[in-house]
This record gives structure tokens, sequence and C-alpha cells, in this order.
């Protein structure tokens, strides 16, 4: 059996080794890390509600109802009400006729594309996809093909390319290493015109755009037709845990008899189920918190252009700052731990060769001076370096 330890030293002097991080404190803009109070901008709890007495409540009363554990697979004897009525209650504030809970997004994705695809269809998608969408499409065995970023003559082309079998674009509505939007309007359009699924991966939009938070199909104001199949995280902006596809009855039916990410396994604990539902109920209420979000990250890309900080076009929480190597990102990144601000930085191969980057993002939680102060910090980084 080979050693792996050279391996591991390779990735050390590529600086490309990761290592974990412990938290000692709920998640919140203000923690304990490691042991040190940091202000933290490296969260996608992106309106606040993981650390929600409401949420924490509904889970000790899920846990004093249904006990820890789920017990066993949904198709066994894991799905309680609490999953039921989730799932419901996620079906009709996407506004499609049924929803499907999942362990994770990453799961959801697999699912989907395994289920619905073969040998002898294709997948389409943009290069900047989520690794889950990129692994969904290569395991389900089907064509795999993909288009520079956000270019939609590409994908027509490809499109227009295709012949035979099942066609299906999977795409993220909010990218989640540079924060843009997918042109899904247009997506849209081809996807209907060359007769191809459209599938959205909304974990970045649910629950912080469109109307009440429905995500960046909402924005869009694009419906089933248009959309058949929309994954939503639990665990970003609704602050619990775990994943969802909504869309057709035929669709949440085709899932359950054949994804195989939810056949075989174990359902999440009914708690998180009841906790989410308490938090589903805050996105839709509490519209402060996304109008806080946008005056949060106005107040950011303002003060950042007025210090010469380069930034990308984003209007989402996700506001990076690209180093170019992952030595420098890593070297600011460290800078301001240095300063109490905890950023992480992204590496290959999360993003591009060349690319490397501080992945900032804002929380409902965080005030006007916290975002001083990160832009006091950030002033003092050795930027002409990048």
């Amino acid at each position: 059996m080979k050693s792996l330890q050279p391996e591991l030293e390779r990735r050390k002097q590529a600086h490309l080794y990761r290592a974990r991080r412990v938290y000692d404190s709920p998640q919140g803009p203000e923690g304990v890390v490691d042991g040190r109070h940091v202000l933290s901008f490296c969260s996608n709890d992106y309106l606040g509600l993981a650390n929600h007495p409401e949420v924490i409540a509904a889970m000790q009363r899920g846990a004093e109802t249904y006990g820890a554990g789920s017990g066993a697979a949904h198709l066994v004897s894991g799905h309680s009400r609490a999953h039921h009525v989730l799932e419901e209650e996620l079906a009709e504030f996407t506004g499609r006729p049924r929803a499907l809970l999942f362990s994770t997004g990453y799961m959801a994705n697999l699912g989907v594309m395994s289920a619905l695809l073969g040998r002898g269809d294709s997948v389409y998608e943009d290069r900047l996809n989520h690794a889950s969408l990129i692994d969904g499409g290569l395991l389900s065995r089907a064509n795999f093909k993909r288009y520079a970023h956000a270019d939609m003559d590409a994908l027509q082309s490809q499109l227009q390319g295709h012949a035979k079998g099942e066609a299906l674009v999977a795409i993220d509505g909010v990218f989640s290493m540079d924060g843009d939007i997918a042109p899904l309007d247009r997506m849209a359009t081809l996807c209907r015109g060359a007769d191809a699924w459209l599938m959205v991966d909304d974990a970045h939009g649910f629950g912080v755009l469109g109307e009440q938070g429905r995500g960046t199909i909402d924005r869009f104001n694009l419906g089933l037709k248009e959309v058949p199949i929309m994954m939503g995280t639990l665990g970003k902006a609704v602050g619990t845990s775990g994943a969802f596809v909504a869309g057709s009855d035929e669709l949440i039916e085709t899932l359950i008899q054949q994804a195989r990410s939810y056949i075989f396994t174990t359902a999440t604990p009914p708690a998180v189920a009841e906790a989410t539902r308490a938090s589903l109920r805050l996105v839709q209420k509490d519209e402060w918190r996304r109008e806080r979000l946008k005056t949060l990250i106005g107040q950011f890309r303002q003060g950042a252009e007025e210090i010469g900080l380069p930034l990308m076009e984003s209007e989402t929480p996700i506001q990076p700052i690209v180093a170019g190597t992952s030595e420098q990102a890593l070297k600011w990144s460290r800078q301001l731990e240095g300063e109490g601000i905890q950023i992480s930085a992204i590496r290959p191969p999360t993003v591009p060769e060349g690319s490397a980057r501080l992945r900032i993002t804002f929380s409902a939680s965080h005030t006007p001076e916290h975002v001083e102060r990160l832009l006091e910090v950030l002033s003092g980084l050795e930027l002409s370096e990048a």
C-alpha cells in the first residue's frame, strides 16, 4: 500500500492544504474560533436564522416529540409527519405541486441526474457550476458537455447539436464563488426550444432573492413550465440543514422510485424538519432581513470603491476579492485573521487556477459597524501584490 504522505506534502507546498477550524459558539457574525474571538464574514447563514430563538425552540420541541434521530430511510420507517408537512409547505412556498426532502444539496443533485439521465442522454453545464452539479452530471453516465461561464451562445450551439436521448441543462441560480446570477430567462427560452429540462440549483438564491425569498427562479418570474426542476438547500439562508427538490408530481414520484441518494440514505432527524418549518415562516415574514442584506451589500461595495478595492459584479451576499494565486489568498486571509476577522481563502479546485480569492459573505445579522470594521482592515491589505 502506497504512502499518502507525499500527496499531502505536495498540497502544502502548493498552498492548497485545507484545515478545519473549531467553533465554540453558535453561527453568527461574532464568535469564538480556535479559542479566539473573531468577526466572521464567511458563513452562508445569509438571513441570520441559524441561531434564531424560534428555530431553536422548534428543534427542541421536535426532539421531545420525535426523538433525536429518524431511525431509517424515508421509504422504510424514517418519514415522519414533520418531514411530510415540511415537504407540503416547501411545495406551497415555491408554487410547485410537490417537494421532496434530501439530506444535503449534494445528494439532491446526484439523485436528480442519476434518476433522469443515463447513457445516450446529454447534460449541459456551466464551467463554474458547483461540484455537486458537475459530479451529478458525470455520475449520470450521460454525455457531459460544458460551456464557458454564462455563454448563452455556446449553450445554444450545443443544444442545437443535440440529436437523440434526453437533454438536461443544470445551472446554479447564484454562482457560489462569484456571486453572480445565472441568466435564467434566456436559458429557459433555449431549453424550451430544444425540449430540454432546465434544472436550477438555487442553493444561494433561495431565501435571499425573489418575493418573500422564493429565490432566483421567482426573481425572473419563471414558473414550472420554464424551470421544471428546482433544487434548494436549507442549510444556508434557511439556517438549518438538508435540501429539497420541487417540481411536478411525476418528477417527485420518479425521484422517490429511482433517486439512489434518496432511497438509500437515512432521513434527517424530524427535529431538524420542525426547525426548518419555523425558519421557513421567518423567511417569508421577515422582509427586513433581505432589506438589511441589500443595505449592507451596498455599504460594502461603496466603501470598497472608495478605497480602490477590486470587486466582482455581484448584487448578492457573496462578494469575492480575487487574489490570483493560492499563496496570495492565504496571505490575505492570515492578515485578516491577525486583525480578528475570519474570511476563508478559496483555492483550486473550488475555483479555477489563477482565481484564488477571499470569499466575503454577508448576513442580516451583521451591522453597519461590522462592515466598517471590515473595510478598515481590508484597506490595509497589500492589494498591489495580487
